[in-house]
Parts: structure tokens; C-alpha cells; sequence
């Protein structure tokens, strides 16, 4: 009997969760049925997650250090450097400008009060950090001890230092080339390894979407369901029709076809909520699936999961108009222009994990004289749109990937001018 193929099964677990999910849902609360069901999805789901974030660090640290190398060997690190960064910093922009102009038409949360969420700001304590303090945390945050970096999983911090050992292995040329033979290796082990937590997608992705489905009260979204639509929507447009469009544009890959080598990042993307957790699904869909160079995917996919936040900085953006429409305040040209360039820049320091966002949108909102506090609005439903910001922020790496090996394939085959 044959089996259907990861791809198959991927979707299949995804349709099944919902569904359980669902059922779950509509069971009584205290139902001996739902509270296992619940469990054992919770464990499941746990388990998977857990196996993505075991292999996260040293994928990310193997892939970029002889990505960097390989890169630089064969003297396309400029191009695919300026690529990338070109990039990641226009879709971010279309997509910040989009949920602006966006926020501003519809009004979302005009005329509601916000005593209707005094219950939940009286129970929410934030950490408020002026502008200075949030610049100085993140670029510390940046240059850390490697082997603390490596073992707390700051993200950041080891895509820095993958880059700056990277250089260091072109720099000292054959010197240190057994040591990039063995980066080499230990890279193609936890691509190996990757496959292995691969064939559990399929169980893990049903029990994350089941609990997803199962726990949600959708009475706590009424009241915001203007927001959340819009947010939904704004989202939607990015990654259904900017980054296809901007792709297709580039590379003449089409949707489809792209959509059909991206689906298992996509779907586990939305189940996990995170990027990072995701990332090792994404390199094997940009590489096997959809054909990039392991070159040009090992740098500019773990890249973009660190800093290419285009759902993020999106939802930031409409979230910090949102709020200033339920407090009766104003925001005039200049301070939405300080939210469009503020909402970049929390997206780049925001972790690839559930609810990142949360995090850095204290610094958005205070940018602009909004009450941190106010955030606690937003949990409610920062859970259930985090999956499709999440799932956005992914796409658009591997957009990203596939345009910068167009770029630099194309560049590299231009025609020399004779003089």
C-alpha cells in the first residue's frame, strides 16, 4: 500500500485538526471527552514544537556560516547581500504603508469606549521602555557571549555571530577550509535530522490547529471584529496579492506553482505561530520544493526569519492607529509617519515566537504618546492573528529567496561591455 505523499498527509492533519478542533469546542466544558482531547493535543503539539526548536540553533548557525562562506567563494556575497536587504526593506514598507492607509480609511475601534476592557488592562503590567532604552536593549542584544547566545536560543544574536565566523573562514582562505567542510557536514546532519521531525508534520500540525480551534471564545471578539476582519484582510492582500505579484514580476514564477512548493511552510507556519520554530520546514520547501540554491536559501531564509517581519510590522502598524481611534487621539501626518518607520524597526527586534509582536508594540504605541497599557486590548485576539501574520512573514522569505537567486543569476550572466 502506498502511502500519500508528507505533502498530502501535511494537509490532510491540518483539515483533521480543524475539524477536531471544532467538535472539541462544542463539547461542555467540563466533558471528560474534550479535557482529553485537549491534552493529548497539547502534548502532541508540544512534543513537535519542541523537536523544531531542538534543531532551530544549530540549523541556523550551520546554514548561514557556510551560506556566507559559499557565497563569498564565489564573490556573489555583495549581490545577494544588497538583494536581500533591498528586499526585505520594500516588502516591509508596502506592507506598513498598506495597513496605514488601510487603518485610516476604515477607522477601526472609532466610537467604541474603552471601559468595555478595564477588567483586563487592571490585570496587564508591561515593561514600558522609552525610545533609547528599546535602540540600547536590541543592540546589545545583538553582540552576545556565542556559546549563551547558542544555548538561551537568542535568535539574533546567532545569526550575527554565524555571519561574523562566516567571514572569518573566507577571510582566512584555505586555511580554514576543513573547518567549512566540517560546518559543511554538520549542516547536510541537521538537514538530515530535519526530515526525521518532518514525518511527525502531519500529527503535530492537527494537534496544534485542534487546540487552536478548540480554546478560542468568539465572543471575545465581537466587540473587535471590524479589527480583526481588517487586519485579516490587509494581510491577506500582502501575501495573496503584493509579494505573488512582486515574485511573478521578478522571477515569472507563478502563484501556483509557488503556493504548491511553499504549502507545508505555509500550513506549519499557521499552526506554530512561529517563524523561527518554522524555519526548518522553509529551508527544505525553498530548496526541494521550489528549487533555490542551498547557497542562496542557507543565508537569506534564516535571515528573513530574524528580521523579514512583513505580517508583523503590518499588524503593528494597524494595531497602533487601532488603539489611538479607541483612546479619542488623533495621529496626525508626522506621528504616522513615526509609527510607519517605528513599526519596521520593532518588527526586526521582534523573536520568531508566538506573540512576538506584543513584545515590541509597547515601543510603537509609546513612540506616539499611546498608554502601553493599552495592549491589553489586543491580547485577546493577538493569538488567533498572530497565525496569519506568521504565515506571511514566512512566505515572504521565501519569496525573498527566490528573487534574490533570480537577481543573482541574472546579474551574474550580464553581458561585459567592451570598450
Amino acid at each position: 500500500m502506498k502511502f500519500p505523499s508528507l505533502n498530502t498527509q501535511i494537509l490532510l492533519g491540518a483539515v483533521l485538526g480543524i475539524l477536531l478542533g471544532v467538535i472539541l469546542g462544542r463539547l461542555a466544558p467540563d466533558s471528560t471527552v474534550q479535557a482529553a482531547g485537549l491534552y493529548a493535543s497539547t502534548v502532541m503539539g508540544g512534543v513537535f514544537v519542541a523537536l523544531l526548536k531542538m534543531v532551530l540553533v544549530p540549523l541556523l548557525f550551520t546554514s548561514i556560516v557556510v551560506g556566507v562562506a559559499n557565497l563569498q567563494a564565489h564573490k556573489q556575497m555583495h549581490r545577494v547581500w544588497v538583494s536581500t536587504l533591498v528586499f526585505f526593506s520594500i516588502s516591509m514598507a508596502i506592507a506598513v504603508l498598506l495597513a496605514l492607509v488601510a487603518t485610516n480609511i476604515f477607522k477601526p475601534g472609532a466610537g467604541l469606549h474603552l471601559g468595555m476592557f478595564a477588567d483586563a488592562m487592571q490585570d496587564f503590567h508591561s515593561e514600558k521602555l522609552t525610545l533609547s532604552e528599546f535602540f540600547s536593549t536590541f543592540l546589545l542584544s545583538l553582540f552576545q557571549n556565542p556559546f549563551t547566545a547558542l544555548a538561551q536560543n537568542n535568535v539574533l544574536a546567532v545569526v550575527i555571530f554565524s555571519l561574523i565566523v562566516g567571514i572569518a573562514i573566507v577571510v582566512g582562505g584555505q586555511r580554514y577550509r576543513h573547518l567549512l567542510d566540517l560546518m559543511q557536514e554538520a549542516f547536510d546532519l541537521v538537514m538530515m535530522i530535519v526530515g526525521w521531525v518532518m514525518r511527525l508534520a502531519p500529527l503535530g500540525i492537527m494537534a496544534l490547529l485542534t487546540k487552536l480551534v478548540a480554546t478560542q471564545d468568539a465572543h471575545l471578539f465581537s466587540s473587535m471584529g471590524k479589527f480583526m476582519l481588517l487586519v485579516v484582510g490587509i494581510t491577506l492582500v500582502h501575501g495573496v496579492i503584493i509579494l505573488p505579484g512582486i515574485l511573478y514580476a521578478v522571477t515569472r514564477v507563478t502563484p501556483w506553482r509557488f503556493w504548491k512548493g511553499a504549502r507545508d511552510a505555509l500550513v506549519t507556519a499557521f499552526a506554530t505561530s512561529s517563524s523561527s520554530a518554522t524555519m526548518p520546514v522553509t529551508m527544505r520547501c525553498t530548496e526541494q520544493q521550489l528549487g533555490v540554491k542551498r547557497d542562496i536559501a542557507g543565508f537569506v531564509v534564516p535571515l528573513g526569519a530574524t528580521i523579514n517581519m512583513d505580517g508583523t510590522a503590518l499588524y503593528e502598524a494597524s494595531a497602533a492607529l487601532f488603539i489611538a481611534n479607541l483612546v479619542g487621539v488623533e495621529l496626525n501626518l508626522v506621528q504616522q509617519l513615526i509609527v510607519f518607520f517605528m513599526a519596521m524597526l520593532a518588527s526586526l527586534g521582534a523573536p520568531g515566537i508566538p506573540s512576538a509582536g506584543m513584545v515590541t508594540m509597547v515601543m510603537v504605541l509609546q513612540s506616539v504618546g499611546l498608554p502601553a497599557e493599552a495592549i491589553a486590548i489586543l491580547l485577546p485576539i493577538d493569538r488567533l492573528l498572530d497565525t496569519i501574520r506568521t504565515t506571511v512573514n514566512v512566505e515572504g522569505d521565501m519569496v525573498g529567496s527566490l528573487i534574490v537567486q533570480e537577481i543573482v543569476s541574472t546579474s551574474s550572466h550580464k553581458p561585459v561591455a567592451s570598450g
